[in-house]
């Protein structure tokens, strides 16, 4: 009952209030100093009842402009919040083909944030048939089967290691990432509170990321190797490559004698996965000498001395000295030595032509003219093209 008199004397009091005229910025004023200690809510249905039981009040919303257009901003808003929260719809609420397909349109940046986000999409996006298609856009022409066994192998040896083996200097020019957020430069925000993920060490998507850090050195080809050496025009050399995503290129390492050479600003047109699985210091099997006729386009090892590795040379199959090459007449075919032509040398150099056994052809040459070792015939359209554009401006001596 007491409570029930207070409330109505304070009810008459602020009444009252209403009907005096005041300037309109102090009444505001009032309103104002007493809303923070009733929800909105209640002062509004306080509002509409002071309309109901006193017509000769004038209601509180049209004599305050101001305090409407909050009210009204508030309930709105209100409403607007509840209308989302019904129609949200989450992504993993998605079907799994529906949500899959959206995945494989996002990049390896787009599907790395959203590794992040929860365990079930950690799960899906860190799937190795997300990222060898990735792999296979960008890396496909420059890896190979041997690239992807020295991954394997190098995961492998790492599990083995000892812990203190994994430490990475300070200042080593390529860093290595912890997980899948540390790859995204451009969020660190996200790499600190999820930075400690961690993949499976032989995951396609790690060996993508080791790739685009620098990581991982994987085998390939080098065309024209040591910047262009016109002692190495329209050769191809093995080495062991690592990428520099700041400079969209490569660097090089290749075997010798003694120190590896290395070699920096390699461009993508430069490298090939390597065409067959010879090791560089091994001579090729021929399987095509049978078949090896003029014009053929063939690529061939050589190596200077037995101490160094093969590189892969372009040239063609060239016509006996006694045939005149008409094609009709042509008998080289069947001829027991196969002539080969290296046609970027002038007719005069030693380097121009070169004679090999269809028979019985091993490794040929001597320490002067250098041992020249298996060969490859080449069907594809693609790989002739490839040494046609790498072609020399000029004729070499």
């Amino acid at each position: 009952m007491l409570f029930f008199l207070v409330s109505c004397l304070s009810f008459l009091l602020l009444s009252q209030s209403f009907l005096k005229p005041h300037p309109t910025s102090k009444i505001e004023s009032r309103i104002w100093a007493f809303l923070p200690w009733i929800s909105f809510e209640v002062f509004h249905r306080f509002s509409v009842l002071m309309g109901r039981k006193r017509k000769v009040f004038i209601s509180v919303s049209q004599a305050f402009p101001s305090i409407k257009r909050f009210l009204s901003a508030r309930f709105e808003n209100l409403n607007q919040v509840d209308k989302e929260e019904k129609d949200e719809i989450s992504l993993l609420d998605l079907p799994d083909l529906v949500l899959d397909c959206i995945l494989e349109k996002l990049s390896p940046a787009d599907l790395c944030s959203m590794a992040g986000v929860c365990s079930y999409l950690r799960e899906k996006c860190t799937s190795d048939h997300l990222w060898e298609k990735h792999i296979k856009q960008k890396w496909g022409r420059v890896i190979g089967e041997s690239a992807y066994k020295e991954w394997q192998c190098q995961q492998i040896a790492s599990k083995m290691a000892p812990k203190f083996l994994h430490s990475t200097p300070k200042r080593s020019k390529f860093r290595l990432f912890s997980g899948p957020l540390e790859f995204l430069k451009h969020k660190p925000e996200l790499k600190e509170t999820r930075k400690s993920s961690s993949l499976p060490a032989n995951s396609v998507m790690s060996c993508y990321l080791a790739l685009e850090s620098g990581k991982f050195w994987f085998p390939a080809q080098v065309f024209n190797r040591e910047n262009g050496n016109v002692g190495f025009m329209l050769s191809c050399y093995d080495a062991q490559l690592s990428y520099d995503s700041i400079t969209d290129n490569f660097v090089a390492r290749y075997p010798g004698q003694g120190r590896s050479m290395i070699e920096e600003g390699i461009e993508w047109d430069r490298i090939r996965a390597p065409s067959v699985d010879t090791p560089a210091n091994v001579v090729h099997i021929s399987d095509c000498l049978h078949e090896l006729k003029p014009d053929d386009h063939i690529e061939i090892q050589w190596r200077k001395n037995k101490e160094f590795p093969y590189g892969w040379w372009y040239g063609v199959v060239g016509h006996q000295d006694s045939c005149n090459a008409n094609q009709f007449n042509c008998q080289c075919h069947i001829n027991d030595t196969v002539i080969l032509e290296f046609k970027q040398f002038n007719p005069e150099s030693r380097w121009r032509k070169a004679m090999i056994s269809r028979k019985d052809h091993r490794e040929e040459g001597n320490e002067v003219d250098g041992f020249y070792g298996g060969i490859r015939k080449l069907y594809k359209e693609e790989e002739i093209g490839k040494w046609k554009h790498l072609w020399p401006n000029r004729t070499l001596e």
